[in-house]
């Protein structure tokens, strides 16, 4: 669970992370009663679940009442990268001396925690492990162990923050790992981690991911849900227990597998599509399953395509032909389906499709060239 700006501050401030003073605000007049509230000048701030709200408008200081009624008027209802502002964060204004990047994350192939730190802060880290790799400081955190203080000053030493922030950063890196251990978090980043000119160190932004295995330790999280605005397509297949991301291409996706999935995804690139999800069946192709498949992505107005990919391991190719035959017979598709089946009685199962295949509904050999078929379809 992607929390907002404002949520994920608020969640820092329960672990004792320093933030700017702020509130949220939902009008105009809101956003009124709080800059006057926290002290002029504030920076405006949309709320939205994605990067580049700056460039887009959605980032405004303001040096008086006037400033914060402009500027709240005419960001409420922006649409950046089609996310509606519906909500603002208000929040005193800091002056910057130094800008860092802190965060914490998964480790999955080491099963261990991943700290990242840079003394280059306020850009993406993927941009600055791209330009300047020797500027992050990795640091590998056993679990059990935990990150103590004396660890955390050896780490900004290392990533050579200034020194007059170091022991107040390595204080406030023990706090942010405390949130994302405590808090159950999957990502707790910090950009950027700011150093003012009066020599005091906090979080200026806040991009928190919630891990929803762990939702059952914390009934509090039910404020944030609140606050979401799902998409629908996700909505319908989590209601029907399917694993599903929605994209924005026109190839509706179904694999069994994810890996075969994500593969799929890049199959579809390659031939020049653009996939319209990720949509994972697992081992569980029978009829109910497939249906349920096809219903939700048959729900999504720009797919013009639909590429089935099944590889047959334990899963018997046989009983997906069925299923998807079965499924056909329970929903009205809109889109023609193209059905790439190889693996266990993979023969069999083409066999069991061959007398219903029609424009409606194709097969090809290789996943390669199935793509190629979804992609010209959806293009048509």
């Amino acid at each position: 669970m992607d929390l907002f700006e404002y949520q994920g501050k608020q969640y820092f401030a329960r672990f004792g992370i320093a933030v700017s003073p702020g509130d949220v605000a939902d009008t105009v007049e809101e956003a009124v009663s709080v800059a006057e509230r926290v002290g002029y000048p504030v920076v405006v701030k949309a709320q939205v679940k994605v990067g580049g709200r700056g460039k887009a408008g959605g980032v405004k200081l303001a040096h008086d009442l006037e400033e914060v009624r402009l500027h709240a008027g005419n960001i409420l209802g922006l649409d950046i990268k089609g996310h509606v502002v519906r909500r603002l964060w208000i929040e005193r204004s800091s002056d910057i001396a130094q800008e860092y990047y802190a965060s914490f994350t998964l480790d999955r192939p080491n099963k261990t925690h991943l700290g990242m730190l840079s003394a280059q802060g306020g850009v993406e880290i993927e941009v600055v492990a791209e330009e300047n790799p020797d500027a992050i400081a990795f640091l590998s955190i056993d679990p059990v162990r935990g990150l103590d203080l004396a660890t955390a000053r050896r780490w900004v030493h290392e990533a050579q923050l200034d020194e007059v922030a170091r022991e107040q950063a390595a204080e406030l890196l023990v706090k942010l790992y405390d949130c994302y251990t405590t808090g159950d978090c999957d990502l707790a980043e910090i950009n950027p981690l700011i150093l003012t000119p009066d020599g005091t160190v906090h979080a200026l932004d806040a991009k928190v991911t919630l891990d929803e295995n762990a939702s059952f330790r914390h009934p509090e999280w039910e404020e944030f849900r609140a606050t979401e605005t799902e998409d629908p397509r996700e909505k319908m297949a989590k209601e029907k227990g399917l694993n599903y991301i929605g994209l924005d291409g026109t190839v509706g996706i179904i694999a069994n597998g994810a890996g075969l999935a994500m593969s799929t995804l890049d199959v579809v690139n390659q031939v020049g599509g653009s996939a319209a999800n990720f949509l994972d069946i697992g081992g569980g192709a029978n009829a109910d399953v497939m249906a349920a498949a096809l219903e939700v992505i048959n729900a999504d107005p720009k797919v013009t395509a639909i590429f089935v990919n099944i590889f047959g391991g334990i899963t018997r190719v046989d009983e997906v032909a069925r299923g998807v035959l079965e499924a056909l017979s329970r929903v009205d598709i809109a889109a023609p389906i193209v059905v790439r089946l190889d693996g266990t009685n993979a023969v069999e199962g083409r066999e069991i499709l061959a007398p219903h295949l029609s424009d409606r509904l194709i097969t090809e050999p290789t996943m390669l060239d199935a793509a190629r078929r979804a992609v010209s379809l959806a293009n048509a």
